[in-house]
């Protein structure tokens, strides 16, 4: 696991506030990220923790409260100014959300083109690096149709990394996935976490997942922080949801 840098947060929430149809979903959230620091945001789901993740790259807006990114509030920030912090984001969306329009190198080269100034070749080359990092380089050419979930989940991930950033969210990266394979995707994670010492938001409900790569974990119960610490720490609490969700996990 990585160490956390040197101190500084990358990512400060302060009573933080979103709902739906007046449904409470995250409700006062306080929560920090160190740089170079795995962060592992576990709860039920339907508990906010996706949206926390909308709400981080501004695909939301919060009802109340502050997100500091990189140093800059990003609440209410105009299109432009998003846009530049997003070039610095990495997004593994649950479903990986590829274009199926698109062979799986187009795919990691998309980001490059509409955010990069590099020329055809460039892009390529740079999509062909990545994916052989990921394990993908040889199924390059083909088409997302023509692969499986868990193939999907390593372009997916591939494509988050194109920009090379600072930050990167993911969103259950291991949902619908066999063990094997959700192991296989952990260790990549983890790999990556330790070679580019990136600092990294995972939401999932899987406790398994959040004992093997977190430096840090935070449960969300009812929009609410519940439990904020290490994960030797939360299989000690005596926090009664704490409590259930580790043991059923």
């Amino acid at each position: 696991m990585n160490q956390p840098g040197d101190g500084e947060a990358i990512i400060n929430l302060t009573d933080l506030c979103k709902a739906f149809d007046g449904q409470a979903v995250l409700n006062r959230v306080n929560l920090q990220l160190m740089r170079g620091e795995t962060l592992v945001v576990l709860g039920r789901s339907g508990t906010g923790k996706s949206v926390l993740l909308r709400l981080l790259i501004g695909l939301q807006q919060p009802d109340s409260g502050s997100i500091q990114m990189m140093g800059q509030e990003i609440t209410g920030l105009p299109e432009k100014g998003l846009y530049e912090i997003r070039k610095k984001v990495g997004f593994v969306f649950q479903n990986s959300a590829l274009y199926d329009s698109l062979t799986v190198a187009e795919n990691v080269e998309f980001p490059l083109k509409y955010h990069g100034e590099m020329t055809a070749a460039q892009r390529r080359e740079r999509a062909i690096e990545i994916l052989s990092q990921v394990g993908m380089d040889k199924a390059a050419a083909k088409m997302p149709t023509d692969i499986s979930g868990g193939m999907k989940k390593r372009v997916g991930l591939a494509r988050a990394l194109a920009l090379d950033p600072d930050l990167m969210l993911y969103d259950e990266p291991t949902a619908g996935l066999d063990p094997i394979t959700s192991g296989e995707i952990n260790e990549l994670i983890l790999q990556l976490q330790e070679e580019r010492t990136m600092s990294s938001i995972v939401v999932t409900h899987e406790i398994h997942s959040a004992e093997k790569i977190s430096d840090r974990v935070a449960m969300l119960n009812q929009g609410s922080i519940v439990f904020d610490g290490t994960f030797e720490e939360l299989k000690k609490s005596d926090d009664a949801f704490v409590s259930l969700f580790v043991r059923n996990g």
